[in-house]
């Protein structure tokens, strides 16, 4: 984990105005290759706060019709990459986004739904020319070691954190790109990744058994653009699981990652401009045939939708953005269906902002609450 940096300025005076301001976010979905190709490159120039959902859907099962939880940030041309779900890297270039413009990538936790395309990033794109790939390094940051033991077959010792992960990922894949080096056609693709595990504070009292005591939030970095900070959050035996927040001279995004309800997202996500929060409807699973043990631990680690209003009004958050949708199959609960339990959802809690139904390739851009009309 990085040092904690001062505070710039601008950022200070920003976040203060904030909480007695109002939201502004215009939702625009990119429904094809087409809408997402002629947005190539209008979010990697100039200055700005845009957020794209690149998948949406919650678990690990594939959908024809989700992609994997996966989040970006673009920030002044900067894009930060949040969790990285099936076909995140398909997703980040439909969406228009520039492999070269990639200056980040954060996980929230390790299962294998937020992970699984994490190395495809530099074992797909490191070293290949212009808009195809990146050529710097790139900052990594994702959960410490777990503190306890493997129970898989082959796979002994402790279970690795992020650098660890990132180290024996490098080591499976190794036969690719040193055929390439022996070609002179490609670069190691460790080299454009400098990975940090994220490790709880001292003395917050987290462990294991405990992964998410009442915190404040905490640093993991900071840069000319964005200041990122963290809360641990419970979910289930998985520790430890964070959510982020960037805050920027242009507005505040924070991710819940997946959660059950908690004070530390209230905390965290504290007159934010945009609240991109997991969702889950129970009702749904059930609809699923699934085993009543099965339903019973996802609902105890998630966050039913109908707690979303709740959580938006105690955060005063500007705008809450509903994703990691479980299920995910429209077969099973609707769009419609999502958007009436949303505006029910808000309409119990008296939260009179926007509360949107995130949809692959939905783009935001973000200003602070207040500027709308300046």
């Amino acid at each position: 984990m990085c040092e904690p940096l001062g505070e710039p300025t601008s950022r200070r005076t920003m976040l203060g105005a904030m909480a007695a301001s109002a939201a502004a976010a215009v939702a625009v979905p990119l429904l094809g290759a087409e809408s997402a190709a002629a947005n190539t490159g209008s979010l990697t120039s100039g200055t700005g706060l845009n957020l794209t959902l690149l998948g949406t859907n919650g678990g690990p099962p594939p959908l024809a019709t989700r992609y994997g939880i996966s989040s970006a940030l673009t920030v002044n041309g900067r894009t930060y990459v949040i969790d990285c779900g099936r076909g995140a890297v398909t997703q980040y270039l439909r969406a228009g986004l520039s492999m070269p413009s990639l200056a980040g990538i954060f996980l929230t936790h390790l299962h294998a739904d937020h992970i699984v395309d994490y190395y495809s990033f530099p074992l797909l794109s490191a070293g290949a020319s212009g808009a195809q790939g990146f050529q710097k390094p790139i900052e990594v940051y994702g959960p410490g070691p777990a503190g306890i033991a493997s129970t898989v077959a082959g796979a002994a010792g402790p279970v690795p954190g992020t650098v660890e992960m990132t180290r024996l990922a490098g080591q499976a894949y190794a036969a690719s790109p040193t055929f390439f080096m022996t070609e002179h056609a490609g670069i190691d693709p460790a080299t454009l990744l400098n990975v940090h595990d994220v490790l709880p504070p001292s003395g917050a009292g987290a462990s294991a058994t405990n992964s998410a005591p009442a915190m404040a939030p905490f640093t993991v970095m900071e840069n000319d653009d964005v200041k990122v900070t963290a809360v641990l959050v419970p979910h289930g035996a998985v520790f430890p699981a964070y959510a982020y927040r960037f805050d920027t001279d242009h507005g505040s995004v924070v991710f819940s990652g997946d959660t059950a309800p908690t004070p530390n997202i209230v905390s965290l996500a504290a007159h934010a401009d945009v609240l991109v929060h997991e969702a889950l409807y129970p009702a749904g699973l059930a609809s699923l045939g699934l085993p009543q043990a099965l339903i019973d631990h996802i609902t105890s680690t998630h966050t039913d939708v109908a707690r979303l209003g709740r959580i938006a009004a105690e955060s005063d958050a500007g705008t809450l953005v509903a994703t990691h949708l479980g299920p995910g199959q429209q077969s099973a609960v609707s769009d419609a269906t999502w958007r009436h339990l949303l505006r029910d959802s808000a309409r119990r809690a008296d939260f009179g902002r926007s509360m949107l139904l995130g949809a692959d390739l939905l783009q935001l851009p973000v200003r602070p609450r207040g500027s709308r009309g300046n």
